[in-house]
């Protein structure tokens, strides 16, 4: 949309933008380095680690991820079996990395999750771990938790099973990669019936009332010559494929515990009729109405996200995606029980490399499954771990926020002045409704913002893949001319006018 062609960022601010960077993990109290204790536990957990007796090494997993990734917690392989699919799904061991009360297990409970900021991974656990013995490489003897499902033809779940067992990764394959050889007509059956299987539980999904919200999601990328750029683009199909394999594990994890009556489940409540109400309007302002027929999750699944306006409601939806929390249990089962947006009781258990919970979840259904008891290290971590999850996600996503206004800005100093094609993501007119206007007075909000006292909204450029604050008279998901007036990296503020 852009008439300018933006370099990745100037030169002459590289040291503003890294020095902005390294503020920002002072101002939100990041995790530093690794304590030598915590190394140390680490290094000697991967030089006495030993393998399960099980043996599923004749078994071609792969994997599939981000092409950069080095962290992997997943492998799969599909089969088909009889009517039916047969599904291994690997997780990464990383309990049998983690001494309970150990400086290891201390120190990522403290970060609760990997932090990725732009200059530079802040990692749950030491890199020995997390990029080396813990991660399920290609070519690597690794232990996992492997989780065995039985599915019918409609790739509904019949029986589920998860015990520890030794494994070893065929391939590491990217999501682009994958993408690329589906659609060339690949002949690999794993990937063939990672697309048969996904696409039947996004349809179970459909059926159960779930919904995703698949918007373009901006990511900075840190370029070979230590330059920047802001990334976004429209989920592949193969990452809803393979999403839904994660999260049928989640849910038979969550179902698990919920038998046991033991656990920790990620809940999230239904949006209240407010927001429905909201929403509706919203969808009727910009041209394509939700009637309330279908849920709105079907409605949200029907939307290009390259169309201005339905760009537009995606970003508007996001007040029906609110609410999620941790809920653990010991002995009674919660009434609040569902993740709204899945349909279903649901358990963080597929990234243990990467977030903490799920190392404790793996542990308690991988009991529950084999009839053992749950061990007390992972029973009396339960009432703390919400606590700790709830501060690790607040603070991620602040940093991720900060972080991608900071880029922004550093991509646009030099361009001030200059003017943009730009879509309206969110208006300053706020359609009818009993409520207090859009989405609060954030970046995305209605409020007055720090650009004087008239109307605002945000606006979204396409290159680079830029949202910031727009003084003027907007109407959301509609294409508008826009100058930039200013751009600080240091306070990570960004702001343009509408042009008549």
């Amino acid at each position: 949309m852009s008439h300018h062609r933006l370099a990745p960022y100037v030169r002459e601010h590289t040291n503003a933008l890294e020095a902005a960077l390294s503020a920002l993990r002072t101002e939100l109290e990041l995790p530093g380095p690794y304590p030598e204790e915590a190394v140390r536990d680490a290094e000697a957990a991967v030089a006495s680690h030993e393998l399960p007796e099980a043996d599923l090494t004749h078994i071609e997993f792969l994997t599939v991820d981000p092409a950069s990734s080095t962290d992997l917690d997943q492998a799969l392989f599909i089969e088909r079996d009889d009517a039916g699919y047969r599904v291994l799904y690997a997780i990464a061991d990383v309990p049998s990395f983690v001494r309970p009360g150990g400086g290891l297990d201390a120190e990522t409970r403290r970060r609760g999750q990997t932090f990725y900021a732009p200059d530079g991974r802040i990692p749950l656990h030491p890199e020995v771990i997390s990029e080396g013995a813990g991660s399920l490489l290609a070519g690597q003897l690794c232990s996992a938790f492997v989780w065995e499902f039985e599915l019918d033809d409609a790739a509904q779940v019949s029986s589920v099973a998860v015990r520890r067992a030794r494994m070893s990764s065929r391939a590491k394959l990217s999501y682009k990669g994958v993408q690329a050889e589906l659609d060339a007509g690949s002949d690999n059956p794993v990937l063939q019936l990672l697309k048969e299987v996904g696409l039947k539980r996004v349809e179970l999904e459909r059926q159960r009332g779930g919904a995703s919200l698949n918007m373009p999601e901006q990511e900075i990328v840190q370029l070979p010559d230590g330059g920047y750029r802001i990334a976004a683009a429209p989920q592949l199909p193969v990452e809803d494929w393979n999403a839904q394999i994660s999260l049928m594990t989640g849910m038979a994890a969550a179902q698990l515990m919920l038998d046991g009556k033991v656990g920790i489940l990620r809940t999230m409540p239904a949006p209240d009729e407010r927001s429905l109400r909201h929403f509706r309007i919203q969808t009727e302002a910009l041209g394509r109405p939700w009637d309330g027929k279908i849920t709105y999750g079907e409605y949200l699944r029907s939307l290009d996200p390259t169309d201005p306006r339905q760009l537009a409601i995606l970003h508007s939806a996001g007040m029906l995606f609110r609410g999620a929390s941790y809920t653990a249990f010991d002995g009674t089962v919660p009434d609040d029980a569902i993740q709204s947006a899945i349909g279903a009781a649901y358990a963080h258990t597929t990234a243990p490399l990467r977030r903490l919970i799920d190392r404790f979840v793996l542990v308690i259904c991988e009991a529950l499954s084999n009839g053992r008891p749950v061990p007390d290290w992972a029973r009396e971590a339960l009432p703390s771990l919400p606590e700790i999850m709830a501060g690790s996600d607040q603070l991620a996503a602040r940093m991720e926020r900060m972080a991608l206004d900071t880029v922004e800005a550093a991509l646009l100093v030099n361009h001030i002045g200059q003017e943009f094609d730009a879509i309206v993501i969110s208006g300053s007119k706020p359609q009818k409704d009993n409520g207090n206007g859009k989405n609060g007075n954030g970046k995305n909000g209605n409020g007055n913002g720090k650009n004087g006292n008239g109307p605002s909204g945000v606006i979204q450029i396409a290159e680079p893949a830029v949202t910031a604050r727009c003084a003027g008279d907007l109407e959301s998901g509609t294409k508008v001319r826009v100058r930039l007036i200013s751009s600080d990296i240091a306070t990570r503020e960004v702001h343009f006018e509408l042009l008549a």
